[in-house]
């Protein structure tokens, strides 16, 4: 049985007609399907389906070791999106948890945005990010039923598509509590930056910016 409702499905087609870049998105499972593993990978498989700018990759934690060590991945269910075609880079996009709910639009979101190659940020901000000098590491505390989340979780990824030092990670709550604990997530959108600074609710981009650079000068 299809997730997407046939109305979802040719509206998407008619924004992926914009698409430029070919998108790549890689989904991580096993073989025993976990929780939410196989609508994570049905979710991707219909998105990529309406498009053929759009391609799918699926991968087993377990049995493509190298393949989740290579991209980072520890957890499942997890999406990755990516420039794809003859030039694929890892701009550091990564969902962990099912996409669904309020966070369907931020994968769409992030398909389009990587189709362009273009995080849409301030000068202000690029600038700063050109002065990084070592990784940043952002977990965006998100549930599905959250309209504030996807805000965050965009902004997070219009960080890691500008700079190869910053990787950006969507985190389902519910599906990770033991990471929902160790963060102390008691309410959605929590961004956790470097493990040493946080941040709550959807923030514009200059307050986001503030808490970065507390992070990097810790």
């Amino acid at each position: 049985m299809a997730l997407l409702k046939d109305q979802d499905r040719e509206h998407l087609k008619k924004e992926f007609e914009t698409l430029a870049d070919p998108v790549k998105v890689l989904v991580f499972t096993q073989e025993r399907e976990c929780q939410y593993c196989h609508e994570t990978r049905m979710i991707a498989e219909e998105v990529a389906a309406l498009s053929d700018k759009i391609s799918v990759e699926v991968y087993d934690l377990v049995a493509d070791k190298e393949v989740a060590e290579h991209y980072q991945i520890d957890k499942i269910p997890a999406t990755v999106v990516m420039r794809g075609g003859d030039a694929p880079k890892d701009y550091g996009i990564r969902y962990f948890g099912i996409p669904s709910g309020y966070e369907f639009s931020s994968l769409i979101e992030d398909i389009m945005m990587v189709s362009r190659d273009d995080s849409g940020l301030s000068d202000e901000t690029k600038g700063i990010l050109k002065g990084l000098t070592a990784p940043l590491h952002l977990q965006v505390f998100v549930t599905p039923t959250c309209p504030y989340c996807p805000g965050a979780v965009r902004l997070a990824h219009q960080l890691a598509l500008e700079s190869d030092l910053v990787r950006a990670d969507m985190v389902e709550a519910i599906e990770f509590p033991h990471l929902s604990m160790k963060y102390q997530v008691q309410g959605v959108p929590r961004t956790v930056i470097n493990e040493t600074t946080h941040m709550e609710g959807m923030a514009p981009e200059h307050m986001l910016m503030d808490k970065v650079k507390q992070a990097i000068a810790v």
